[in-house]
């Protein structure tokens, strides 16, 4: 998965790089395009499921919220930070400038990853060494490095069956899918609504989702220390209820100052809530996966998403084109009030090793009990 991981950010470059060359070569077309994105995307799920396995590896269980807490924060750096600076870059040198800025921050990811050293046990290994650096003794005799593991079909089919068997990560799974497309299909309604059909200018239509962003590294600062004080089920179980209740409320944006405020609150309630449920979700889903399952979970989860956005989207054009935008950003917002009746079925979130030490244990309580 070390390998993994750099090698899917140099087929990224190596894609989105080729946009600016043919464009300078003057022979850039539609189906250039169409492949480039192709690539992207699975070179992106690819990269999901490798750089989830090398976290999970790398990092202690009890550091994983922490770990994917640090993630997330830059996560939201990034989104906060990203569309100025995209915006002004291609203000100033054009759009196949920004694509070439992208391309060179896949090379850059892939020569961080490479610069974090150590070397992965083949699957099955008793042993899990954390990264170090090799002694000059030791530089002379050849690590072994684990193989770079080819996805199948029937990988992708067993991810899907294990998520879906197993009584923890399925809520989970049934929960995050339909919530992440739900408000990422609200995504081009507003810029309809709040473009279109209110006027905002677009400044402000970017400020309105640019500025709750913040909210991210809040909520993501806040997840390691709610878990610690209530434990992983309630902060699962709380920040998912609380993270839907609030789209609905973008029904009632007007224009003026007025709305632009309403859409502010929205997203930053929002995206608060995502930031403390995104890395317990993802630290527990690690924590709750085999690592010889952690590839396969993590690609089905990855291409299931995708899929449901497109679905969702998709779902939500339509419904607009048959009734208006403001409906449909409605019906999208009282759908995601049900999505967290799965999490209520969640009553426990411990790890499978938790469960087998519990299952240890209990012999030894029924005795010390009298019970047979």
């Amino acid at each position: 998965m070390h390998v993994l991981t750099p090698a899917m950010d140099l087929i990224r470059f190596a894609a989105l790089l080729s946009v600016p060359a043919a464009y300078v070569l003057g022979v850039l077309s539609f189906a250039q395009l169409l492949v480039v994105a192709v690539v992207a995307a699975t070179a992106d799920i690819a990269f999901r499921a490798a750089h989830g396995a090398f976290l999970k590896w790398l990092v202690p269980p009890e550091e994983l919220v922490a770990a994917n807490a640090r993630l997330e924060s830059a996560t939201w750096t990034a989104t906060i930070a990203g569309p100025p600076l995209g915006g002004a870059v291609a203000g100033l040198l054009g759009p196949v400038a920004t694509l070439a800025a992208d391309a060179i921050s896949y090379l850059l990811s892939a020569v961080g990853l490479r610069a974090v050293g150590g070397r992965e046990p083949r699957p099955g290994a008793p042993d899990r060494e954390p990264p170090k650096t090799a002694a000059p003794a030791e530089a002379a005799t050849p690590a072994r490095e684990s193989r770079v593991p080819r996805m199948r079909a029937a990988d992708l089919a067993d991810g899907w069956r294990y998520v879906l068997a197993d009584p923890v990560l399925r809520p989970l799974f049934l929960n995050t899918v339909p919530v992440n497309s739900l408000i990422m299909a609200t995504a081009p309604l507003m810029s309809v609504l709040m473009l279109d059909d209110l006027g905002f200018a677009p400044w402000q239509y970017g400020l309105a989702f640019a500025l709750p962003c913040v909210g991210g590294l809040i909520g993501a600062r806040l997840a390691q220390p709610l878990v610690a004080r209530f434990g992983r089920r309630a902060v699962l179980v709380g920040s998912g209820i609380v993270r839907v209740c609030w789209p609905v409320g973008l029904v009632f944006v007007g224009p003026g100052t007025a709305g632009l405020v309403l859409v502010v609150a929205v997203q930053l309630a929002l995206v608060t809530s995502i930031g403390v449920f995104n890395p317990v979700s993802a630290a527990f889903r690690l924590d709750r996966t085999p690592p010889e399952r952690v590839a396969r979970v993590l690609t089905a989860w990855t291409v299931t998403g995708k899929a449901a956005v497109a679905a969702a989207t998709a779902a939500a054009g339509l419904l607009a084109g048959a009734t208006d935008t403001r409906t449909a950003v409605a019906v999208a917002g009282l759908l995601l009030l049900a999505t967290p009746l799965p999490l209520l079925c969640l009553r426990d979130a411990r790890t499978p090793a938790e469960e087998r030490e519990q299952g240890r244990d209990q012999p030894r309580s029924a005795v010390r009990s009298g019970r047979p």
